[in-house]
C-alpha cells in the first residue's frame, strides 16, 4: 500500500484501532483544505438524528445532516457539486465543493433545483493544527487514500462507506471490515 501525504481533496479513513471515539472510530473524512498552518475536513459517514428543517424549519426538505466533526458544531457547513448554482463556492478538488452563498441554497431547496445527490450539509467540522494530523498519522490513526470517487463522492452510502474503504485497502483491513464496531460485542 502507497503512503499519501494528507492533501487537499484527499480522504482520511479511520484506522480500525481507533475505538471509543464517537466522532472518528469507522470515520472517512474529506480534507477540505491542508495547508502547513492546519487542515479541516467532514466526516462523510456520521449520519445525525435530524434533517436540515429540524434546524432551520423555514427550509422545507429532508436534507440529512451529518456529524461534520467535533469543531464547531452548532455552525452548518455544506459541500456540493454545483459551483455554477452556488455563487462564493470554493473548490476543494475533483468537481467537490466547498461552501459559497447560503442564501442561494435555501432557494434552490425551496425550488427543488438542488437535491441530496449534489449537496451534503454538516454539524462541525474536524479540524487539525499545524502538527496535530501528522502525530495522529504517525500514530496509525488514519489512511490517507485519493478520492476516486471524485464528485460522486456525495452519492456514497454512508452506513457501508467506511467498511467499503477497508475492503478496498485490502490485506490485513479486510478482516476488520467485518468487525463489530464495538469489539467487546465479539
Amino acid at each position: 500500500m502507497t503512503t499519501l501525504k494528507p492533501a487537499k481533496g484527499h480522504l482520511l479513513v479511520a484506522e480500525p484501532s481507533i475505538t471509543g471515539d464517537l466522532s472518528f472510530n469507522r470515520s472517512v473524512v474529506l480534507i477540505a483544505d491542508h495547508t502547513p498552518s492546519g487542515s479541516i475536513g467532514f466526516i462523510l459517514n456520521k449520519v445525525l438524528d435530524f434533517t436540515l428543517q429540524d434546524l432551520l424549519p423555514d427550509i422545507k426538505g429532508d436534507f440529512k445532516v451529518y456529524n461534520g466533526g467535533p469543531v464547531e458544531q452548532d455552525n452548518l457547513y455544506f459541500i456540493h457539486k454545483v459551483p455554477d448554482l452556488i455563487p462564493g463556492s470554493i473548490e476543494i478538488a475533483s468537481g467537490i465543493y466547498w461552501g459559497g452563498n447560503f442564501e442561494v441554497v435555501k432557494e434552490l431547496i425551496a425550488q427543488e433545483l438542488i437535491t441530496e445527490n449534489e449537496i451534503k450539509f454538516f454539524l462541525g467540522y474536524s479540524g487539525w493544527d499545524c502538527e496535530q494530523l501528522n502525530e495522529e498519522l504517525n500514530a496509525h490513526s488514519w489512511i490517507v487514500t485519493e478520492n476516486k470517487d471524485n464528485k460522486e463522492i456525495l452519492n456514497r452510502q454512508p452506513r457501508t462507506f467506511w467498511k467499503d474503504k477497508m475492503l478496498q485497502l485490502g490485506g490485513s483491513y479486510v478482516i476488520w471490515s467485518n468487525a463489530p464496531e464495538n469489539p467487546s460485542y465479539n
